[in-house]
């Protein structure tokens, strides 16, 4: 029989303990255990996450398609995009050109004409309907509406004024009217979103 000591029990008890190198059983139940700790947490997250994904109908809301045609230039039109207004107007050639006289510099939110409208289409101006200030919805893109001092919204909650590019040009709203994310599929149709 071997010499033992504290340090170095005999090569038979080592190999029984299973302290050679090779897996034990202990080892085996101990991943078996984690593994189905982890299949049985995987199963309880997945619902709870999954729940938190926007439903169907929002997700239909998630885009919008319009038809652009009917829009003469000088009208603006309303429609909805995620639950909120969204003004399309067609600008006139006046109107192109009085927003590109502005001088950028003395705007408080400084932006071009062109950097908020697609090219090819610079006469077809697209922006959410809420004004930066608190939310408000602005007047000028209906029929009749008054369009503040400088011919584009005017929002009647706390007096802010939008030019015909829909920039900030008098009152307590801190930035433009903000432009969506829009692409032309046609030359008549829009998908804002």
């Amino acid at each position: 029989m071997a010499e033992a000591t504290i340090d170095n029990p005999p090569v038979e008890k080592r190999v029984a303990d299973g302290e050679d190198g090779g897996v034990r059983r202990r080892d085996f139940i101990e991943i078996a255990a984690v593994s189905f700790g982890g299949v049985g947490a995987l199963s309880v997250l997945y619902p709870l996450i999954s729940q938190m994904a926007p439903s169907k109908d929002v997700l239909a809301e998630s885009s919008t398609e319009l038809d652009v045609s009917a829009i003469q230039p000088g009208q603006a039109v309303k429609a909805v995009f995620r639950k909120q207004p969204l003004f399309v107007r067609r600008l006139t050639p006046k109107e192109i050109a009085e927003a590109n006289a502005v001088d950028i510099g003395s705007l408080r939110d400084p932006a071009t004409l062109e950097e908020r409208t697609k090219e090819g289409h610079e006469d077809m101006l697209i922006t959410m309907g809420v004004c930066t200030h608190l939310g408000c919805v602005p007047l000028g893109a209906g029929e009749g509406e008054v369009k503040g001092e400088f011919g584009g919204y005017f929002c009647p909650c706390h007096g802010s004024h939008y030019d015909t590019a829909a920039r900030i040009r008098k009152g307590p709203a801190p930035l433009n009217l903000q432009v969506p994310e829009y692409e032309f599929t046609s030359d008549t149709t829009v998908k804002v979103g």
